[in-house]
């Protein structure tokens, strides 16, 4: 059967200046009113590797990647060619009475990155990551216990929002999943006491967090890791956001040498097209899950290991091989650190910069002057972490540089940008920091103008 005049990119493109009315109507409005407010409502028509195209036909340096998924870029040909040659194979997908052969390439393929590791689960999103780690730690354990670091982020289903500590995600939403008990992030002497009970199934942590990009001390997760075998406790990496080279290493575990009893894997393991998730695990903890003939699909989901999931994650593996883009993520990462750091001696709102390859966080705090210091506290007494919204949206709106806070009420701008960017574009991103940066630091100025203008409408809201 033909079906005439059927052409979804021609549809997008019909109905593309309604995009807002429609997400008003059938989706999220209150979404719809951020975007509008902030000025971010440009209507992007088109992407590619690093960039992004609007409707005025204006380029942006898209240093938010989907939320961290675009690690090749935007419609990589190869990954688009790959995702065409699975559809146009005519594969048998999803027989499910049968195994999957891409599965099993893909499952091998992540394996020789991680050899200490011998099984490999796969799911539909980090999120699922996280609910099958749960399942998966308090069945070969025995042990109810869950413990996860504070400001962590490993999801918002229950379970995962059970390890989320972010209360801005979680107000609301009791009661959560029992038994799961937070411990400050950098603090071993704090997860030996959680441990000591020898009730904990698992520890889960990000080996650098995603909300506030907050780093560990040299010694903390080597020495988490030597603490949960102590206490036989599964010590989980929750690699999602810092996995698949976005730190310059394939995990950021490496950077310690560390090796997690299981490792999870998402984001950027879809190439940004088809949604895909891998846990990747020891045998042992596997074999007590799936231990039995009548056990084989005790966990599972309808549409992991999807052809296409498949497809998508063999395809990334292969792009981040041949471009060496794990290499390339690790210096052009230390090019913008280094020249950020530089510039901190000459900013008083400039506090900190850090990460590794290419996530890292700029942090900003308290000045000490008299004008900056009382415009500041304003900010910050309509709504706590206002003051980086004086840095994304000029950045955006000016620079063409789109970037994140880190986190609700933080004060630190969240880069992660795909690993194709290259040597110009950090050059990009420097100067704008340095211009919107200096800018921030004229009371008056036009940075402060619209700090109240945001000022004002956070407290609209709060009234």
């Amino acid at each position: 059967m033909v079906y005439p005049n059927f052409d979804v990119s021609e549809m997008f493109m019909a109905r593309e200046a309604e995009r807002g009315s429609i997400h008003t109507r059938h989706l999220n409005e209150q979404l719809v009113r951020v975007l509008k407010t902030i000025g971010y409502d440009v209507g992007f028509q088109r992407g590619e590797g690093q960039y992004l195209y609007d409707r005025a036909g204006d380029r942006y340096l898209d240093l938010l990647s989907g939320f961290g998924v675009f690690a090749i870029g935007r419609n990589h040909p190869v990954l688009r060619d790959a995702l065409k040659s699975t559809l146009d194979g005519h594969l048998p997908n999803l027989v499910q009475m049968d195994v999957s052969t891409l599965a099993g390439i893909l499952a091998e393929r992540l394996l020789a990155e991680v050899p200490y590791l011998d099984k490999v689960f796969f799911a539909n999103s980090g999120t699922e990551c996280t609910e099958a780690a749960i399942k998966f730690a308090r069945g070969a354990t025995g042990r109810p216990g869950i413990i996860y670091c504070d400001h962590g982020y490993h999801g918002l289903s229950y379970g995962a929002l059970s390890l989320t500590g972010d209360p801005n995600f979680r107000n609301g939403f009791d009661p959560l999943l029992p038994a799961c008990v937070s411990v400050p992030f950098n603090d071993l002497a704090g997860l030996e006491k959680a441990l000591a009970s020898r009730e904990v199934a698992a520890f889960i942590v990000e080996p650098i967090q995603g909300k506030g990009v907050n780093m560990p001390s040299d010694d903390y997760l080597p020495g988490a890791a030597a603490l949960c075998r102590k206490y036989g406790t599964i010590f989980v990496a929750d690699e999602i956001q810092t996995g698949m080279g976005r730190t310059g290493k394939f995990l950021a575990v490496e950077h310690w040498n560390v090796e997690p009893d299981m490792v999870l894997l998402s984001k950027s393991l879809s190439g940004g097209h088809v949604p895909v998730g891998a846990v990747l695990t020891r045998k042992p903890i596997f074999d007590k899950i799936f231990n039995r003939m009548d056990r084989a699909v005790v966990h599972g989901s309808t549409f992991a290991k999807n052809d296409l999931a498949m497809t998508a994650g063999i395809a990334t593996l292969e792009v981040l091989k041949h471009e060496k883009l794990i290499e390339a993520a690790a210096a052009r990462g230390a090019q913008v650190r280094d020249a950020l750091e530089a510039m901190i001696p000459g900013f008083e709102l400039l506090k900190d910069v850090r990460g590794k390859g290419l996530m890292i966080g700029v942090e900003f705090g308290p000045p000490k002057s008299l004008k900056l210091k009382t415009a500041w506290n304003l900010l910050e007494s309509a709504n706590k972490g206002l003051f980086c919204q004086l840095i994304t949206v000029p950045l955006f709106k000016d620079h063409k540089i789109l970037t994140q806070v880190a986190g609700h009420g933080s004060h630190t701008v969240k880069l992660l940008p795909p690993f194709t960017v290259s040597e110009d574009d950090c050059n990009w991103i420097i100067r704008a920091f340095d211009e919107v940066i200096t800018s921030s630091h004229k009371v008056p100025g036009a940075v402060w103008s619209l700090g109240k203008t945001l000022m004002d409408n956070a407290l609209r809201k709060s009234a």
